[in-house]
This record gives C-alpha cells, structure tokens and sequence, in this order.
C-alpha cells in the first residue's frame, strides 16, 4: 500500500508528528509520498518520494490519501486528488472541523483499522464545477464548499443576476451570493444565514451575502440543475472564490455552476455521525445557564 500525506504545517510540532506517524506506516508496510512543499518545509532527514501534482499520485498508484491541519487543508488536498477517487482521511490538528473527523491522538489507535482490516466508512461528497463565457485564469475550476460571487474595491452593493436551467430566478442586490454544496452547507453559507444539510443529500443551496431586500432567502435547490449568474457592479471586476482560492473576474461575465462528474471520498470513524459533529461543533444540547 502507497500513502500520500499532505499537510500545509511547518513548526517543529508537525515536523514530530509526522516523523511519528510515517514510522508508524512503515511497521504497518506502508510506503510514504509526500507532498513536495511539505517535504521541503520540514526538511526531512530520510529522502521521500514527493508529489506536486494530481498526475504524480496517479503515476505513484497511490491508496490512501492523509490530509493533516483542518478542514481548509482537505479543500487544498482536493486540487491534487481531483477525480482519482482516491479516499482521504483527515487528520484534525486545528480546531473547528467537519471534514476532518480523526483527532490527532486517535489516528495512531485507528491505523491498524483503516491500514489492515479497512474497517471504515466512506462518506461521498459532491463537488461543484464551474464554467465561464470568457477567458479567464482558473486552473482548477471546482469547489467542495462552495463557490461565491463578491464585491471587490468597493462599498456599493453588485447585482447578481441568476436563472436556474435557463429560467429566470431573481436579481439579487447585496455584497454577493454563496452556491454551496451540502458540505459545505456548514461553512460560508451558514455564517450567511444558510440551512445545514446532511452530506447525503442531493442538492445546491443558493445563499444572498447581506442582501439589500429582507425577504430575499437562501434557497434549496436539486442539484442536476445549471445555475447561471451574470454579476453587474459599479467597477470593473468582482471576486470570484472556489473554496478558498480566489480570482478577479470582468463585470458583465457568466458563470455557469452545476455538480461536477466526480466527487471526493472521506474517510469517516466506523461510528462516525454526523448529527454527532453537528451537536459538538455548535454547542447544541447545551445549557448555556450552567
């Protein structure tokens, strides 16, 4: 078995860890590709089979992929992993996280589970693509969370003109507008006022960022639907974001999203839930009197 480990870390603590958790891989006759960043930040004594690119791990036949940092650091593992199908196992070493649901600690105790008997559960997790009408410099145009439309240099609202399979939807005036996926229904979306929903479900929600008139709602979609947005603003250019990267698009440009054909696999705890990590996450349950 080949294992990938990805981290974007490069304190001593990490450094330590790491060398602890590669050891702990090789007892179980596991070979170890790092990625090449992470590699060269942490200065490993032991020279390491490396990748920088999803091609790299396509070429290495790698098994299992272990992404460690928080959910932001699974996001970024994605653009190496794309549509390899590859499972990724994220190891939580921040604080908040819902896609990283292995604790730091409990990885060790879980290894012989997941490495010799594959004693898991996988949780499959649609992606968002993205097209545009124009040239543009995207590399990589797909989202897990969620893709946003935003102000850029400037404190008036923008126009978010949206249909959904060719029909027209609404004219949304505000600060911008969140299409996000179930996962990430728990990140952007949900800070703007935007439902929860289960990773199992098929759907988009369509989130307004402060918009201008209050009964303007987020809005559930299925998602085998194409969403077509024309975003119009008092400059030039707007702030497009795929998860956490983020590029300069020309006012008046179309940006069409729908699923994209392939999705990412996490693995989850054998007894994972995600009612649980909801409950965990925010507090819910808790008496805040005591």
């Amino acid at each position: 078995m080949k294992a990938a480990i990805y981290s974007q870390k490069k304190d001593v603590d990490t450094f330590l860890y790491l060398n602890q958790f590669i050891t702990e891989l090789a007892i179980r006759d596991v070979s170890v590709i790092l990625h090449a960043e992470t590699a060269e930040r942490l200065n490993f004594s032991k020279e390491f089979d490396t990748f920088s690119c999803k091609e790299e791990l396509e070429r290495e036949h790698v098994n299992i992929v272990f992404s460690f940092g928080g959910d932001g650091t699974i996001l970024n593992a994605m653009t190496f992993i794309q549509d390899l199908e590859i499972p990724i196992i994220g190891v939580n070493t921040g604080r908040l996280g819902f896609l990283a649901n292995f604790r730091k600690e409990q990885i060790f105790d879980e290894l012989d589970s997941i490495i010799l008997d594959k004693n898991y559960n996988i949780s499959e997790r649609s992606v968002i693509k993205i097209s545009t009408n124009t040239e543009n410099n995207i590399d990589f145009p797909f989202a897990l969370n969620d893709i946003s439309l935003s102000r850029k240099e400037t404190t008036s609202m923008i126009t978010v003109e949206s249909y959904i399979n060719d029909y027209f939807l609404n004219v949304f005036w505000g600060d911008g507008l969140i299409v996000s996926t179930p996962t990430g229904s728990t990140a952007y979306s949900l800070s703007c006022g935007g439902p929860i929903i289960s990773p199992a479900n098929d759907n988009f929600v369509i989130t307004p960022i402060a918009p201008h008139n209050l009964n303007v709602r987020p809005l559930i979609v299925k998602d085998d639907v194409k969403i077509r947005l024309i975003v119009e603003s008092r400059v030039e250019e707007y702030t497009l974001a795929l998860d956490s990267r983020l590029y300069h698009m020309q006012v008046g440009s179309e940006i069409t999203i729908e699923k994209a054909d392939f999705s990412l696999f996490l693995i989850k705890p054998k007894n994972f839930s995600f009612y649980e990590t909801i409950r965990q996450k925010l507090l819910w349950g808790n008496d805040k009197r005591n």
